[in-house]
């Protein structure tokens, strides 16, 4: 390998696909990122086209070979949002729209696995707290329709097999099904029975290398083998490349929805199933928990409210002190899959007055986006059993004021890489270098937000506002 070549990173995102090449110094060389629409006809649906993410693709990953030439690359790693569903016939076609991580309409089908299996039982075996947004449930609903196909894929195993032409999972991704058993990092045959799913990707390590296709050669004019690695979720991969690999880090990934991810040595079931276990792309697993409405609520928040975008919401929210503001339960999506676990919670904004402008609602909205954040770190710090600093990035966490108020919420160091807001793509880069014996040497620029402790009790009183309001409302407790 000379030292003008690149791995590349490709993450299918929620709203865009991003491909990152990064230099074996690791320099980002280049980005591309392609945005694609979300179909939303009917309530709770979300919907995607997948020729909408291949023609994504194909101007994305030319737009990289434009500013470092196909000839340099070295290898391609992938990542992907979970769990988004693509139905496949028996030829491997889609018979209809991919089902995104934000479609709720497949509830009643979980109600039904969940009572079939024992939902505590069901999170023993998968280390999942399983809801309408799992693949498996998802499927039964479209079967119901008629639309469910013979095979159940999710969005990353597709990208792998229209690089490869092999449809294959991995652990990480296996796990968004409801059907994947943790320890035997297998498919349960139970749990595919009672969930009806007919056929499923071969799961395969993170690990796995395949060659780029001949058709995706011949367009991008390389003339030598260029190898795919599976790769692994997004979630794990943004970690990866925000530097959290060591038991008891925590890293929070700010895009449509925020991951917060604990690192851990252990599977470590929660006796109250508050976060997920996901196996990482190598050892170890990861503590996760999913506050659903982030980036999406700053941006829907500000298109109501006519700003240009969630960075002038922010600006407004800045000039309004935060204890002059409405409280507001950002459960846009609906429902919640952080800390909290209610698929019946909606979005609520509790005593607005007319003296109230645009900023009063963004700070409201951040402080109880926060107060979700502040929530699931807490739960990681005391199943780990480490207090560090919380690694922050994504493209929803650029903003000076959220870094500052999340670090006081929690008490802890806030580290941001300001560089990068595509920490998903540069991870799997970053893994198929390392899978591929040639590890890229990346060190995060990382700027330190240190907590004001005397802000501390203002956000204890400000969560205990936010659950009496929520538990008032027909919320679980916490």
């Amino acid at each position: 390998m000379t030292t003008d070549q690149v791995h590349l990173g490709v993450d299918l995102g929620t709203s865009a696909l991003k491909v990152v090449a990064v230099g074996r110094d690791g320099a980002v060389r280049a980005t591309a990122r392609c945005d694609y629409p979300t179909a939303r006809p009917e309530p709770l649906a979300a919907e995607q086209d997948t020729q909408d993410w291949w023609s994504a693709l194909a101007r994305a990953l030319a737009e990289v070979a434009a500013a470092v030439p196909a000839r340099d690359w070295a290898g391609i790693g992938l990542s992907a949002m979970l769990p988004t569903l693509v139905a496949l016939d028996s030829t491997g076609t889609p018979v209809g729209p991919a089902i995104t991580w934000e479609d709720g309409r497949a509830e009643p089908e979980a109600a039904r696995l969940r009572d079939a299996i024992g939902g505590d039982r069901l999170y023993q075996l998968t280390g999942q707290r399983v809801d309408g947004r799992y693949l498996a449930p998802m499927h039964e609903r479209l079967t119901r329709l008629g639309r469910g196909g013979v095979v159940a894929a999710a969005a990353k195993d597709v990208l792998f097999d229209r690089l490869t032409g092999r449809l294959l999972t991995d652990p990480s991704t296996a796990a968004g099904t409801a059907v994947f058993d943790l320890d035997r990092r297998a498919w349960d045959p139970e749990l595919i029975v009672t969930a009806d799913v007919p056929g499923l990707p071969v799961v395969a390590p993170s690990s796995t290398v395949a060659p780029l296709s001949p058709q995706w050669r011949s367009a991008l004019n390389i003339t030598d083998d260029v190898p795919v690695v599976l790769g692994a979720a997004d979630s794990v991969l943004g970690a990866f490349g925000m530097g959290a690999r060591a038991h008891g880090d925590v890293a929070v990934i700010a895009g449509t929805s925020a991951v917060v991810l604990g690192i851990s040595d252990h599977a470590v079931r929660d006796p109250h199933s508050r976060y997920l276990i996901t196996p990482l792309a190598g050892t170890g697993w990861g503590l996760e928990m999913d506050v659903l409405a982030v980036g999406s609520a700053f941006d829907g928040i500000a298109r109501l409210l006519r700003l240009s975008g969630p960075a002038e919401l922010l600006e407004a929210a800045a000039t309004v002190p935060p204890g002059h503001t409405p409280v507001f339960l950002p459960y846009l999506t609906p429902g919640e899959q952080g800390a909290l676990w209610d698929p019946r919670l909606t979005g609520t904004l509790h005593g607005l007055d007319l003296s109230m402008g645009p900023g009063h609602l963004g700070r409201a909205l951040l402080t109880g986006v926060i107060v979700e954040l502040r929530r699931a770190i807490s739960i990681a710090e005391t199943a780990t059993g480490r207090r560090g600093p919380v690694l922050l990035g994504g493209g929803a966490a650029t903003n000076p004021l959220l870094w500052q108020e999340l670090a006081d919420a929690t008490g802890r160091e806030v580290l941001v890489d300001r560089s990068c807001r595509d920490h998903s793509a540069v991870g799997a880069a970053m893994f198929a270098a390392q899978t591929l014996g040639l590890p890229i040497s990346h060190a995060p620029q990382l700027h330190r937000v240190v907590p004001r402790h005397h802000r501390a009790q203002w956000w204890a009183r400000a969560a205990d506002r936010h659950d009496a309001l929520r538990i008032a409302l027909g919320g679980i407790e916490p």
